[in-house]
């Protein structure tokens, strides 16, 4: 890396300081358009910690989504290396993540009902982007596109992600290319709809987990990174649980959602079920 020079051409400590226009850094972050999203719909001031922190998540939703993308086109590509190494990367991610809670999860009833107003029908529902990582980890739902049906570009990205192979699916085609019995009614099965669990398939995983040194060594190895992935999602779950909680109690969501009732729903499923249970019989 080049020193900057002085005036007499000689080596100083002082960065460039002079730029024509915007400088390089903001040119690549874009950090003026990111610290002016922020429109504020009430003058209460804990509502801006609120709003950032969820575009924050947002923003990680947008990472990951990357991530796993990534990974399930390398799976398809028989490329494991790549693929691991962007499920990794996932897992740092998805904990920096989970951490986003911390500024809200101890906001009291009255705290949030400072700005909830601010929200109207606005719900974490909502989001097109936490919907694809929901979709990636084969937690499909077309109705879950219908909330965004004004927004074209959003639906049809939607709509590519409901009918494309999920991360487990391009798993498990993967672990049938390499001559393990998945059943062919698994990896010809409808992908727009949410994945089922299979006795069959958990018997491969238990095969695998049996022998976690043998030939298929690497495919143990992607299906812990796979149960890391699926913990943390459990552990986002869980946490967004109780900040609701502790700051709505059982009152219905905003955007009419069932709030914790449905919350709890969710809590209790794990993502890539075999991976879970094919443990039991090893």
């Amino acid at each position: 890396m080049s020193h900057a020079l002085d005036a007499s051409g000689a080596g100083s400590d002082t960065p460039n300081l002079d730029f024509a226009g915007t400088t390089p850094y903001e040119d690549y972050v874009q950090a003026d358009v990111l610290t002016h999203l922020q429109q504020l719909r009430s003058d209460d001031p804990g509502e801006m910690v609120f709003l950032v922190t969820t575009q924050v998540m947002e923003l990680w939703f947008t990472v990951i989504v990357h991530e796993w993308e990534t990974a399930a086109r390398a799976l398809r590509e028989d490329d494991l290396p790549v693929a691991m190494d962007a499920l990794k990367r996932s897992l740092r991610e998805l904990e920096a993540l989970n951490h986003s809670w911390r500024p809200l999860a101890q906001l009291t009833p009255a705290q949030f009902n400072a700005y909830r107003g601010a929200l109207g029908e606005g719900s974490g529902f909502q989001s097109a982007m936490y919907r694809r990582m929901e979709f990636l980890l084969g937690e499909k739902s077309a109705s879950m596109l219908v909330p965004h049906r004004g927004a074209p570009r959003v639906h049809a990205e939607l709509e590519k992600a409901l009918q494309e192979p999920s991360l487990y699916d391009e798993t498990l085609r993967l672990l049938a290319r390499r001559g393990l019995p998945v059943p062919q009614s698994v990896l010809d099965r409808d992908l727009s709809q949410r994945y089922e669990p299979s006795a069959a398939v958990e018997a491969v995983w238990t095969e695998l987990y049996a022998d976690p040194a043998g030939t298929h060594a690497d495919l143990h190895r992607l299906g812990e990174v796979l149960t890391d992935v699926a913990e943390l999602v459990w552990r986002w779950r869980n946490d967004h649980l109780v900040a609701t909680r502790r700051a709505m109690g059982a009152k219905t969501g905003t955007g009419g959602s069932a709030g914790v009732t449905w919350l709890e729903k969710r809590a209790t499923k794990n993502v890539f079920p075999e991976l879970w249970t094919a443990r039991s019989h090893v």
